[in-house]
């Protein structure tokens, strides 16, 4: 039942109540040839199947050209090279040419006009995934760690976060209704849907299990009910001591506990979310209370119990304040703990010790304990794209065709192939040096632990750039870095457009976060293993005044850090802040 409110429910909210197949009109404008974009209540519905409607910022002065973002789902980020195959060529086809990695280890075809939506995601599912929930008020992509399964309890771990996507799917029946059995088209990917789908055993993993049936026979979905989530939901699974999906920066999170070489469940973390508003206090970043430990088949149960509580306690009077980390912070951990016990009939255990000690991937070749190995490698931005002699795309393709390899998406945007033979070692490396991708290889340690989310031209809710903007900004720290005498050191930082937060810029060591064009809040202190927040320490600071100031606490950090002490764990008890300074 949910919680009885004064307050008028947002729009979103009766939106939901009126249409809880979440169809809304979009066969009508689907079928409509003038059509040009979705209006109404239709830019909120298409949330719920994995599209956002976005517009060419860079050419609103001569008219708006739309088009849109859509999401895929790969839990964990995997990705067979048979269905990364057809991604491929689906982007050339329907999307800007280029896919993007996302920091929730999914791919995103960025310029999809209107016309070729359906075509674009009825090929997806035909291809054994989907774009279903991928945004929208429910339970998002379910990150996990993203090297690949080398023991029993990794390969655990992955098994459940799979359980788990497809639980927590929401059982409307419009998606398959409008996107897959809706569309008919023949885009002669015959051959590379059928080896797509033999490398996923014919089964989609992202089918929700059936609805149930009211007394007049309509569905409904007993789990999300007609208005579903009061807002979005994350959901990460890690294993320590590699942080590398910032576990508590999701609102639910599974740390696997490993006694005796074995998994015996998690540790339950929840409340954590980095999505804020420029000056509204009632908004802010926090990170994850740890709750209690679980068994492993408490996954889905514990999971279940947690989306009630959101879904029921949550606000639904305000979009800015719907995440389920503010029921945390008003009501407190023990109200949630006394919550969840009476979900599931019984309070959770203490939870167990644990540790992490980083997050960063790792770039380069690593060998695996059946024989094999997996390459990391760096993608900056996420982009993965042919630009001049840069030929990055084209020789992933190459290496998809001739040796097929697992593609993992990491939870930082880079890529890792894995369970490649040791024979092709050599042909792949080459085949990436050929193409002009050197720096796939390494990085260093400032670009490849940086993030940074699209932004401009895209995002409709960017203040500020970031992706274009953010190679060149890196370039200016390691000059600082190399000016102060600790040239290479790693040092995390993180570039978003807007303060929503996509590329978790909250929790690093240097985050800039849109304020307006051309000028960013810097926000210092996180940690490198992800576990700290980082603090506002000056707002609006101008980008070509970034090389200034940052490289003005370097030649400070270098003066006074302790031998082995990271950047962010210097400045955040250096005496550098100013009085009083404020909260993000």
């Amino acid at each position: 039942m949910e919680k009885p409110t004064e307050k008028p429910l947002t729009k979103n909210e009766t939106m939901k109540a009126e249409k809880p197949d979440l169809s809304g009109t979009i066969r009508e404008t689907l079928a409509n040839p003038e059509a040009d974009r979705f209006s109404g209540d239709d830019e909120q519905f298409i949330k719920f199947h994995g599209i956002y409607q976005q517009d060419d910022r860079d050419k609103r002065k001569t008219g708006k050209e739309y088009s849109v973002m859509v999401r895929t789902r790969q839990t964990g980020g995997i990705v067979p090279a048979a269905q990364y195959l057809v991604y491929d060529e689906l982007s050339g086809r329907f999307a800007n040419g280029t896919l993007r990695i996302t920091s929730r280890q999914t791919f995103q075809f960025h310029g999809v006009a209107q016309r070729g939506i359906g075509s674009l995601i009825k090929s997806i599912n035909d291809a054994l995934s989907s774009t279903l929930a991928t945004c929208g008020d429910v339970n998002r992509n379910v990150t996990a760690p993203s090297n690949p399964p080398i023991d029993a309890i990794t390969q655990a771990v992955e098994d459940d976060a799979f359980t788990l996507t497809r639980a927590l799917l929401p059982k409307t029946t419009a998606y398959h209704s409008i996107w897959v059995d809706g569309v008919q088209v023949d885009l002669g990917l015959g051959e590379k849907i059928a080896k797509a789908r033999a490398s996923v055993d014919q089964t989609n993993p992202y089918l929700p299990p059936p609805a149930d049936h009211d007394d007049s026979g309509a569905p409904v979905d007993k789990l999300y009910g007609k208005t579903y989530r009061p807002r979005k939901f994350k959901t990460g699974f890690a294993i320590p001591p590699n942080n590398d999906v910032d576990i508590f920066t999701n609102d639910m999170g599974y740390v696997a506990v490993i006694e005796g070489g074995k998994l015996v469940g998690y540790n339950l973390l929840v409340g954590g979310g980095l999505g804020t508003s420029h000056g509204n206090k009632a908004t802010y970043p926090r990170l994850a209370d740890v709750i209690g430990f679980i068994t492993r088949e408490q996954v889905v149960t514990v999971g279940e119990a947690v989306i009630r509580i959101h879904r029921d306690w949550g606000d639904r009077t305000d979009r800015k304040h719907a995440r389920i980390k503010y029921v945390l912070q008003e009501k407190g951990v023990e109200w949630f703990r006394a919550e969840l016990a009476k979900e599931l009939g019984a309070p959770l255990p203490a939870a167990k010790p644990f540790l992490f000690k980083g997050q960063g991937d790792a770039f380069g070749w690593t060998k695996q304990t059946d024989g094999n190995w997996f390459l990391g490698l760096f993608i900056e931005t996420g982009r993965v794209k042919d630009a001049g002699t840069y030929q990055l795309k084209t020789a992933l393709r190459k290496i998809a065709e001739q040796f097929g390899p697992v593609y993992r998406l990491t939870a930082t945007q880079n890529l890792i192939l894995s369970d490649i033979k040791e024979a092709d070692k050599a042909a792949i490396e080459k085949l990436l040096h050929d193409h002009g991708c050197g720096i796939v290889f390494n990085p260093g340690l400032v670009k490849g632990r940086g993030m940074a989310c699209p932004a401009l031209p895209t995002c409709g809710l960017s203040l500020a750039e970031s992706e274009r903007v953010f190679p060149a900004i890196l370039g200016k720290i390691e000059d600082a870095q190399d000016a102060a005498g600790f040239g290479g050191e790693e040092l995390v930082v993180r570039m978003t457009g807007c303060p929503n937060g996509c590329a978790r810029p909250y929790n690093a060591e240097i985050g800039f976060v849109g304020k307006a064009p051309g000028k960013y809040n810097l926000m210092l202190g996180g940690n490198r293993e992800g576990t700290r927040l980082a603090r506002l320490f000056k707002e609006s600071v101008p980008a070509d005044e970034i090389p200034v100031v940052i490289g003005a606490l370097f030649n400070q950090y270098a003066k006074e850090r302790t031998a082995g002490q990271a950047f962010g764990d210097w400045v955040d008890g250096a005496a550098v802040w100013p009085v009083a300074a404020p909260q993000a």
